[in-house]
């Protein structure tokens, strides 16, 4: 028999939630088949068998909390055969059975309680393991404790919730008279109103770090936004010219973002200080171009990384954006895929947002804002309007570092090379 451990899963990432068990208790598995799938901090990790064998004592369920070294699971090699013939007792000869008589009475006397304690544990409440713990410690019965889970299974918030209702009428009972016990009932009314009803669901272990991340940002950094609007209209027919034969020739639909992230990185040479991070009393200037690409994957928000952006083709830019799309959707980004941004760009306008004010993806200090295309009149000059398709764009800062000046350049110089594409060609 083998455990089935944790393993070390990166460095800063001592611990995960278990996400989903990808094999059942007695499921056959072969050695590098994915087994369990553990939920951290930034992406989402498969522990795979090392043996070949049948699954055994699965000690953790989805949403328990484990340790890098934790005992999940066990292999047992071959069918399983072998771990049950072990766990049985052994038999005794027949000679000894006779010359032992008043033994084996007693013997035979002692199967009752032991009959009895095996039909109390199949009447156990269902239960994980870090809930049990919880309950012990708190002296809490799992039986009377009710749960929200389809499946009856017990969690620690039902625990939790329980030991807060059953401490709250204990204190009660014992310092009121026993009239007072019907003045209790309207606040439990209050507490549980069928006519309002509500449901907990516990954050998963990103939407929870990206919560952090996100109050840290805004805690730590002089944060400001400015914005500016972009003309779209010579891109536009840049793309409706060419995004056939772009297609053709590169396997790749020509969007917007190879255009943003071209302009970025110009704006990023003529504005080194945008392309930076603090570290204690330092100034970072980062001499590369990683572009955090913003995507809404279906745990939350995560920053995938174009790497060496202005090195890139347009073409190149578009393939490695979808590919990084792609592994978002399928939970297949690794956490090379998300470290070492050097300034992030995100594009609220997919969802239909008009005007925001993004907030900066720590230690950077920029972060462009796209947002939706609109058309709007224009004054073209003194005595012309004319109808335009027109962006709204936000660069989010921290002032600690990078002013006011710089940062309104910024934004203008995307501005610049945006409305003229063919300068990309040079200035990006």
């Amino acid at each position: 028999m083998f455990d089935v451990k944790v393993p070390e899963l990166a460095e800063s990432i001592s611990e995960g939630t278990v996400a989903q068990w990808l094999k059942k208790e007695g499921d056959k598995v072969v050695k590098g088949e994915d087994i369990v799938e553990l939920e951290t901090d930034k992406v989402n990790i498969e522990i795979s068998a090392e043996r070949d064998g049948i699954l055994k004592n699965i000690k953790v369920e989805p949403g328990d909390t484990v340790a890098v070294g934790d005992i999940i699971a066990s292999i047992v090699e071959g069918d399983g055969s072998a771990a049950e013939t072990e766990s049985k007792p052994e038999e005794k000869p027949a000679a000894e059975e006779k010359a032992e008589p008043a033994q084996k009475q007693e013997q035979s006397s002692e199967k009752a309680p032991a009959e009895e304690d095996d039909s109390k544990a199949a009447d156990r409440p269902i239960a994980s393991p870090a809930a049990r713990k919880l309950a012990r410690e708190k002296g809490i019965d799992l039986s009377e404790v009710s749960s929200r889970d389809p499946l009856g299974r017990v969690r620690t918030e039902d625990v939790k919730r329980h030991a807060e209702g059953g401490s709250s009428e204990k204190v009660e009972s014992s310092s009121k008279p026993a009239a007072s016990t019907s003045q209790q009932q309207p606040k439990a009314a209050e507490a549980v109103n069928p006519e309002k009803p509500v449901e907990r669901v516990k954050m998963s272990r990103r939407r929870q770090t990206i919560a952090k991340r996100l109050v840290e940002a805004q805690q730590t950094a002089a944060m400001l936004t400015t914005f500016n609007e972009v003309d779209m209209t010579a891109i536009n027919e840049v793309r409706a010219r060419r995004k056939d034969k772009f297609y053709e020739q590169n396997g790749v639909k020509l969007g917007y973002m190879s255009f943003f992230t071209k302009a970025v990185v110009g704006a990023l040479k003529k504005f080194p200080a945008i392309n930076a991070e603090i570290q204690g009393d330092e100034m970072v200037l980062k001499k590369f171009y990683d572009i955090g690409i913003a995507v809404g994957a279906e745990e939350g928000l995560v920053v995938p990384v174009v790497r060496n952006a202005d090195r890139l083709s347009f073409a190149g830019i578009e393939k490695e954006i979808g590919n990084l799309a792609e592994k978002a959707r399928n939970k297949k980004l690794s956490l090379e895929d998300l470290q070492g941004g050097s300034f992030t760009i995100t594009n609220g306008g997919i969802f239909g947002s008009m005007l925001s004010t993004p907030i900066l993806n720590a230690p950077q200090v920029g972060i462009l804002g796209m947002h939706t295309i609109q058309w709007r009149p224009v004054a073209i000059d003194k005595e012309r309007m004319e109808n335009r398709p027109m962006m709204y764009i936000a660069l989010s800062y921290d002032h600690r570092i990078v002013d006011g000046k710089e940062a309104v350049s910024f934004l203008t110089t995307i501005k610049s090379l945006l409305e003229d594409p063919e300068s990309l060609l040079l200035e990006g």
